[in-house]
């Protein structure tokens, strides 16, 4: 198969589809790899580790694109990467449709096929490659709502940890997943006193269990989470519905009833965002005021720390990118239900039941698209 890694044109984002080691070893099963140049030098892979494990280098995306069987990327495809798909083609990435129905008729219309990274599933009812991201965006929110707190941003002027005599912030996380874990680990260690909601009576549990009294634990009902936003100094939205559009959690209105300058952090902002006044933001402009509250929704954490979470990626993506390319996308989703959870378009075809219910689209089963 001839798999093709264009460079990501996202904003400020900096991370890459493959590494020059996951290269290797699609070259070593047989396969043609072509690189746009530059495409890993955000990462820290320039174009000649690419050449060194006998991946093609070639200098536009249209090159990339024109040949490859199957494009390999980190991010959702841009405007005018979506015109240079086709129908044959597979394409594997990020590509959170749900929130997004320009995305959603272009991918129809090309015919692409089209699997994404963030419904792919596994044996114990995780997400795998969604996990090393969310892992990343949950270490990266209490570190990024810390800055936000601070006065000359706009912030409360609050030190997250507190000194001796003077508490630390209150951090409310609303979620108890891979995302909310991570910034509690990250919060808690930074000495902050931490709150962790999530609906899941287990995972509260388990939680309690982990991390021994460092933090306090309490059932996601709407009336708790209007009392704890209160006094929340950094409130931390980190609930995901797989493949589906984000829940409103927090409305404006009680952003009314919020301390001003306290922060939200909104990791589900690729999915929509889990506030009312969420909208996407860049790193270049991360954060935003509403009503005296500021608002950080980045919608690629992980892009800022590009190497660290390009390696995790590429090793969650490469057994699945290898069975594509190894199989064809046919066979590798017939043998492998897990990653026929990961099909969302197929030859014009919405094959994503959460996505078609969030856009209001007709969609077929995973299953039927493979008859096609």
């Amino acid at each position: 198969m001839k798999i093709g890694c264009p460079k990501e044109i996202k904003p400020q984002e900096f991370r890459v589809g493959m590494t020059p080691d996951a290269a290797r070893e699609a070259i070593a099963h047989g396969h043609d790899v072509t690189v746009e140049t530059k495409a890993g030098l955000g990462a820290g892979f320039a174009d000649a580790a690419y050449q060194a494990v006998g991946a093609r280098i070639v200098d536009t995306a249209d090159e990339v694109f024109a040949t490859a069987d199957m494009i390999v990327k980190v991010k959702e495809p841009q405007p005018v990467e979506r015109k240079r798909l086709r129908e044959g083609q597979v394409l594997f990435t990020y590509l959170h449709l749900a929130p997004d129905p320009e995305q959603t008729k272009d991918l129809l219309a090309s015919g692409v096929t089209a699997i994404a990274y963030e419904t792919v599933t596994d044996a114990r009812g995780g997400l795998p490659l969604l996990a090393p991201m969310s892992e990343v965006a949950g270490r990266l929110a209490p570190q990024v709502g810390s800055w936000a707190l601070q006065k000359a941003n706009g912030g409360r002027g609050v030190l997250l940890g507190g000194i001796p005599g003077v508490r630390p912030a209150n951090v409310v996380i609303i979620g108890g997943g891979v995302v909310g874990t991570a910034a509690a680990r990250v919060a808690a260690g930074m000495g902050a006193n931490v709150t962790v909601l999530d609906r899941s009576v287990p995972r509260l549990s388990y939680l309690d269990d982990v991390f021994m009294g460092r933090l306090t634990t309490q059932y996601a009902s709407a009336g708790a989470v209007a009392d704890l936003i209160t006094t929340a100094d950094m409130v931390i939205g980190a609930v995901l519905v797989p493949g589906a559009a984000a829940p409103r959690l927090v409305s404006r209105a009680q952003l009314t009833t919020m301390q001003p300058g306290s922060v939200l952090v909104d990791v589900a902002i690729d999915q929509g965002g889990c506030f009312e006044t969420s909208r996407a933001t860049t790193h270049q402009d991360p954060i935003y005021e509403v009503d005296g509250i500021l608002h950080y929704c980045v919608a690629n954490m992980p892009g800022a720390v590009a190497r660290t979470s390009t390696l995790g990626l590429g090793n969650a993506t490469l057994p699945f990118m290898l069975a594509l390319a190894d199989k064809g996308w046919k066979r590798a989703c017939a043998e492998d239900k897990h990653l026929l959870a990961g099909l969302n378009t197929h030859a014009g075809k919405l094959t994503y039941a959460a996505v078609g219910e969030a856009l209001g689209l007709p969609h077929i089963s995973a299953t039927d698209a493979l008859a096609i």
